[in-house]
């Protein structure tokens, strides 16, 4: 045993009961069928034989090939040749193969959909900025005879302003590739919110964008709202459909929190790995909100992030087998690109699970074990049930259900948690 492990061993880890939080369930019923109508009241630029690029990003997106599959369906009906085009910046190790192959990990693919995924990391410059900067477009989406945007509207993890997380940003950030994405990012999160607007509306000043797809999720990652918008409503109406996702929002039940620790991050569940919105720690001074969490700690990187643990360095402790799963190369390829080295800084490595739990509850603050508001959670997108300690379920600031008795935190021989062993 280490001497560390041996300072360690003897902090106690509060027991804790299963959670469940209420948050908003608003639900489209037929996604298919509203996108499906909004494409025949929006879309009438389609000529027989046109060549559209679909636009295809790296979220977790509810519904995801369902709705790509009823844009390419449409498409084709229309008498048009749909192709999907990774959009998504640098994530997928910023190559045409790794982008490729996130698509294919959410779902997406020719198979799938009924459309060629047609990847480069090419792109054609279009424009400057009122600052000077070059504004890029993916090489294969300019060359096509038409545009499809597709995206769900949330709010960002890094920055705030009247477009964060939707139509414009994959405009501005997504379909623009590694390069046209560190352009954007260029001036700092600080003058994100401007810099999109002013990159996307060159992009829908230059470029032959026949509509955008967007959708509003509830509390629990389920499609809220499904609009298809004309290229001239995008900057109108999107900061409306922000405003809404703002107020589905979910969150963790508590104002104050002394240990939270994530059971997993990854690029489908935030583009910080976890939201940041939801844990309350930011890396960067464009944004803030959220509970004030005095301890983090993560415990794994998605197996669909393919080790790119953006975001880590939000935390203060991560286990040794986490930090043996990540790809510096993927990991820091995205925060070169987001100008943002704080989100994949290496917080300190303990030996297990139960090491970084013991390393929060150290440094949490509190004297008294019983004092401790803990929370567990499996990620930042899966809230409805949670796990608290019996401090932190008396400060909930919102109604939560008690299910079941309090118990011990389950770890293995390893002492690695298995509390989500099921869900992996």
């Amino acid at each position: 045993m280490s001497e560390v492990s041996k300072l360690l061993a003897g902090y106690s880890v509060p027991k804790v009961a299963k959670v469940r939080q209420t948050f908003n369930n608003d639900l489209l019923e037929d996604v298919e069928g509203t996108v499906r109508k909004g494409l025949e009241e929006k879309c009438s630029e389609i000529k027989p034989g046109a060549r559209i690029a679909i636009t295809c990003g790296s979220r977790g997106i509810d519904h995801y090939a369902t709705i790509i599959r009823t844009v390419v369906n449409f498409v084709r009906e229309k008498g048009g040749d749909p192709f999907l085009v990774p959009s998504m910046g640098s994530h997928g190790g910023a190559t045409a193969e790794g982008q490729e192959e996130v698509l294919r990990r959410y779902g997406i693919s020719e198979e799938t959909v009924g459309a060629p995924v047609v990847s480069s990391m090419e792109v054609v410059e279009i424009g400057r900025t009122n600052k000077g900067l070059p504004v890029y477009i993916d090489k294969n989406a300019y060359e096509a005879d038409g545009i499809l945007l597709v995206n769900r509207v949330k709010p960002h993890t890094s920055f705030r302003g009247k477009h964060e997380s939707g139509l414009l940003k994959m405009l501005a950030i997504g379909l623009a590739k590694q390069k046209g994405a560190e352009m954007t990012h260029f001036l700092r999160f600080e003058n994100m919110a401007e810099n999109i607007i002013a990159v996307g509306s060159i992009g829908i000043e230059k470029l032959n964008i026949i509509a955008g797809v967007c959708t509003i999720e509830n509390g629990y990652n389920h499609v809220a709202e499904a609009h298809v918008l004309r290229k001239d409503e995008i900057l109108e109406k999107e900061p409306g459909y922000l405003e809404a996702a703002w107020s589905r929002m979910p969150r963790i039940a508590l104002d104050e929190i002394d240990v939270l620790v994530v059971n997993e991050i990854g690029k489908e569940i935030s583009g910080c790995g976890m939201d940041t919105n939801i844990i309350g720690r930011y890396h960067t001074r464009a944004a803030s909100g959220g509970p004030n969490t005095i301890k983090l700690g993560v415990l794994n990187v998605t197996e669909k992030s393919e080790g790119n643990a953006n975001g880590m360095g939000l935390a203060d402790f991560m286990p040794r087998h986490m930090y043996n799963e990540v790809d510096f190369d993927a990991s820091y390829m995205n925060t070169l690109t987001s100008t943002e080295p704080n989100s994949t800084r290496v917080p300190m490595v303990l030996a297990n699970d139960k090491e970084v739990f013991q390393g929060c509850i150290k440094l949490c603050g509190q004297v008294n074990q019983d004092d401790i508001r803990m929370v567990i959670i499996r990620s930042t997108k899966y809230l409805d049930e949670v796990y608290m300690s019996e401090a932190a379920i008396k400060a909930a600031v919102m109604p939560v259900e008690v299910v079941g008795d309090f118990f011990e935190v389950p770890f293995d021989e390893n002492g690695n948690l298995t509390l989500f062993a099921d869900k992996h």
